[in-house]
């Protein structure tokens, strides 16, 4: 959080928006930034720019955004983009929805050994779970459903359109609560960090039985407070303990998959021989769902890790 006194005397009207789409579920492997910018409280432009991930497109991805290795073939990478979005973000206010776009920055930044994005980022979607209680049993706080709430027109998995639609839930949210941007920011603000998580060189754990449950309420102070979080594979920890975690940082905790999931995790090892091979029930649900718009995210175990430490 930003201590208060950051913020003192400061009256903010211009911020950014930020989205990014991924070529696989490995979130450093950013193939498009979208960035909305926003002046004097109103939507002022768009950018768009595709990066080439070096790295290999899932199907489920593709499906989801479009984007294909031949569309970023020639593009500048990380390396190359970070640098320069940071130096016209420096010190800027950053909106984004969910988690997401700042761990991947985050990785992304780490993979090639880069400053992280020098911002002060502020979740849409904890702007609007205060903002707007009701949405928790109506519908949720998918950027989708939000948008369709407030006639936000947009397409929805184009980066720069998706940056858009989260600023404009912003904007939003200052009419109806008469909370400013400043207070916002002072509330929920958070700085960029590095994600430098690595899951521990243990056995994984053992599969649990089909009695064990592991669903449990999230903390409502947590700063995931309204995701539901599902896990799957073997994990480098116990279930429980990864389940606890997810609880005190917010999440409601689940045994399955349902149209209320907004984060799959996969242990890191499932994920890496996902590729060509044999996936749970669950992640295959879950990239059934994504593929007909659910807002989903299917994150590693070490990328969970790095949400909630």
């Amino acid at each position: 959080m930003i201590a208060a006194e950051a913020w003192v005397d400061m009256t903010i009207t211009d911020f950014t928006a930020l989205d990014v789409e991924t070529a696989n579920a490995d979130p450093a492997s950013i193939c498009s930034i979208g960035l909305a910018h926003f002046r004097s409280g109103a939507y002022y432009k768009s950018l768009t720019i595709l990066v080439d991930p070096e790295t290999h497109f899932d199907a489920s991805n593709i499906a989801i955004h479009g984007i294909r290795p031949e569309d970023v073939a020639g593009k500048p990478t990380i390396a190359n983009v970070l640098p320069v979005i940071g130096a016209a973000l420096r010190e800027a206010a950053v909106i984004h929805h969910s988690p997401f776009d700042r761990t991947a920055t985050a990785r992304a930044a780490a993979r090639y050994k880069t400053d992280c994005l020098p911002c002060t980022w502020l979740d849409s979607v904890q702007v609007a779970r205060r903002a707007w209680e009701h949405y928790q049993d109506n519908g949720g706080y998918g950027l989708k459903n939000l948008a369709t709430a407030f006639g936000i027109t947009f397409r929805h998995h184009d980066a720069a359109e998706d940056a858009r639609a989260a600023g404009l839930i912003v904007l939003r949210a200052i009419a109806d609560t008469k909370i400013s941007l400043q207070d916002w920011l002072t509330k929920f603000g958070c700085k960029s960090a590095a994600v430098s998580y690595q899951p521990m060189h243990r056995a994984p754990s053992k599969s649990r039985t089909p009695f064990e449950r592991y669903a449990r309420d999230g903390n409502p102070g947590g700063h995931l407070f309204g995701e539901t979080i599902v896990f799957t594979g073997s994990l480098s920890v116990p279930r429980s303990e990864a389940a606890q975690l997810a609880a005190s940082a917010g999440c409601c905790v689940a045994d399955s998959v349902t149209k209320k999931t907004t984060i799959l995790v996969v242990g890191d090892q499932d994920l890496r021989l996902t590729n060509g091979q044999e996936k749970s029930t669950k992640h295959r649900k879950v990239e059934a769902m994504i593929a007909s718009g659910a807002a989903i995210r299917i994150l590693r175990e070490s990328e969970f890790m790095s949400m909630v430490e």
